[in-house]
């Protein structure tokens, strides 16, 4: 009994033992768990010491960039003044600017007009030498026909004359109304004593003859160059007046088929580099949906192709020719554009004015048209046409 009540004691002081080895235990791991606590409470505040020092200096900047602010009005004002003061400036220069364009404008319609008036000058001047050149070959031949008379007469050149004048080079001429009488009185003479030509009247008659068919010849043809000149000025005008109403007429159809192509925006045709319409140039501006009128230059490549069918489709309609031929027009565009071209093509060719061919590799051109054309090659070097009526299928197929 006594053992039993020492084990039992022996027991209870075990389970003590263990209850204090297992609080020792418990407590040693809450040490180290304060232990633990206690650093990332350090360390909590040696963070909160950082961070106060971070707002210390962030408030530092605040209050600079504050100040910085508060000081900003003013300066934004003052840079308001500034650029108010730049801006009148800039309004008076443009102002001047402007004068200044249209003083040069002046300038240059007066220039156009003084090189009009020179071109005027010119032409007649032309003409002026023409008739000198004219003038100039009749005195040529006029003083051969008098060297060959001379050298029939008096069998010597004009530049023997003076010797055998016995005329003196360094004198001064004698007076030729005695001479011509002395040279009247010395033919009279000789004339008497030798025969008379009998035909002189006549040969003069004839000469006179002559020379008025010459006078009338020159006046007819000074009439015709004026009625030339006069029919090459109607041709001109009419001309101008024909290519201005077909200008106006391409222009109005070129901008409806562009905004019909481009599902909206703008075109226009426009004459450059002269005020005569026979001498101008042509511009082509165009404007596609969100985007500012410009030169075709400045499209995309797309773009200038459907800018580039309107424009041939605008001609079409102003003056239809009776076969069109399309070679590889659709490369450069999307399915939309391509669509859209399509129906347009479609109906330019209902109207029946026109008959379109068209060379494509494009699945929706091919599938819009009324008959295909193909090139196969069974055999090599052996190339066969191969054609498809698809308006004929369709009408099988239904």
């Amino acid at each position: 009994e006594e053992l039993a009540a020492q084990r039992r004691l022996v027991s209870a002081r075990q389970q003590s033992l263990d209850a204090v080895l297992s609080e020792i235990k418990h407590r040693q791991d809450r040490l180290l768990a304060i232990a633990d606590e206690s650093r990332q409470w350090r360390q909590r505040a040696q963070g909160s010491t950082d961070r106060l020092t971070e707002i210390d200096r962030r408030r530092v900047e605040i209050t600079d960039r504050l100040s910085a602010l508060d000081r900003r009005p003013a300066e934004i004002e003052t840079q308001r003044s500034a650029l108010r003061d730049q801006l009148q400036d800039s309004e008076r220069h443009q102002r001047a600017a402007a004068d200044a364009a249209t003083a040069a404008e002046t300038v240059q319609r007066e220039a156009e007009q003084a090189l009009k008036q020179t071109e005027s000058a010119l032409a007649e001047a032309r003409e002026g030498r023409v008739r000198a050149d004219g003038e100039i070959a009749a005195a040529r031949a006029a003083s051969e026909a008098e060297r060959d008379r001379i050298a029939e007469r008096l069998s010597c050149q004009p530049e023997a004359l003076e010797r055998l004048a016995e005329l003196d080079p360094n004198a001064p001429l004698p007076d030729a109304a005695p001479l011509e009488a002395s040279l009247d009185k010395l033919t009279r003479e000789r004339d008497g004593i030798g025969p008379v030509n009998l035909r002189a009247e006549a040969e003069a008659a004839e000469l006179d003859n002559q020379v008025a068919g010459l006078v009338r010849e020159r006046d007819d043809l000074i009439a015709a160059i004026s009625r030339l000149r006069q029919g090459i000025g109607n041709l001109n005008r009419e001309a101008r007046e024909r290519l201005l109403g077909s200008f106006d007429t391409v222009d109005q159809h070129f901008q409806a088929l562009f905004a019909r192509l481009f599902g909206g925006g703008r075109a226009q045709l426009k004459l450059i580099d002269s005020d005569d319409p026979l001498q101008a140039g042509l511009e082509i501006l165009a404007s596609p949906p969100g985007k500012r009128l410009q030169s075709l230059s400045l499209l995309s490549g797309g773009e200038q192709a459907l800018t580039a069918i309107a424009l041939l489709f605008a001609a079409f309609l102003t003056n239809p020719a009776p076969i069109c031929v399309l070679d590889e027009v659709d490369a450069p565009l999307d399915d939309a554009n391509v669509d859209r071209f399509c129906a347009l093509l479609d109906e330019l060719a209902e109207s029946g004015a026109t008959r379109f061919i068209i060379v494509t590799h494009h699945r929706m051109t091919m599938a819009r048209v009324d008959r295909l054309y193909g090139v196969t090659m069974h055999e090599r070097g052996v190339s066969q046409v191969v054609s498809v009526d698809l308006e004929r299928a369709q009408l099988f197929g239904r």
